[in-house]
């Protein structure tokens, strides 16, 4: 891309979404570290919805609240997505599973990059089941993100897997955003 060209680009909306609200989480550390990461990059513009800020109801209501169309219009604002997610019982919160099941036309079309974090897993098995979830919500999820040990002192080394994983994001966000203002994506059959 010409450099021109990368000048009348608007950066890529990027919602980093951090999945848990478990009491003494390390999400909140994980996903200060992340952004802080990502932070200097003019290609990308970062939001952060941290589950703990949203009540919410503990059962699927027959009418959306505003606490979910805060949520859904937040997700439909976003060009791309991180999602920062602990393993627990080797998969992934509840807490992130109902916000995810809030949404469903606005994930579409869009990529999602992981950042997991566990312990000997690093969380992996969490994101294995969360590409399962957002296949079913015809997103793009990327290869290539960041798995940290949270019994492994050294884990904020794991930055160049996290430049990688963003040039990624960067590259599939800006893709889909055209392909989107082009033709509208067909999401089922008649």
């Amino acid at each position: 891309m010409r450099e021109s060209d990368e000048r009348e680009t608007p950066p890529l909306s990027v919602a980093v979404i951090i999945g848990s609200t478990r009491e003494g989480r390390a999400g909140e550390r994980v996903g200060h570290w992340f952004t802080e990461r990502a932070g200097g990059r003019t290609d990308l513009e970062l939001s952060i919805i941290d589950l703990i800020d949203f009540d919410f109801p503990a059962h699927y209501p027959a009418g959306t609240t505003e606490q979910i169309r805060d949520f859904t219009e937040r997700v439909d604002r976003a060009d791309a997505f991180v999602v920062i997610t602990p393993e627990y019982n080797r998969s992934f919160p509840a807490s992130l599973k109902q916000a995810i099941d809030f949404a469903y036309d606005e994930w579409q079309t869009k990529p999602v990059a992981f950042v997991s974090y566990g312990h000997s897993s690093s969380g992996l098995y969490a994101v294995e089941h969360l590409r399962s979830v957002f296949t079913e919500l015809q997103t793009v999820t990327l290869r290539n993100g960041v798995a940290i040990n949270l019994m492994d002192e050294r884990w904020e080394d794991k930055g160049r897997a996290a430049d990688l994983m963003l040039d990624q994001l960067g590259w599939w966000g800006l893709a889909l955003r055209e392909a989107r203002a082009r033709r509208p994506y067909v999401s089922s059959v008649s």
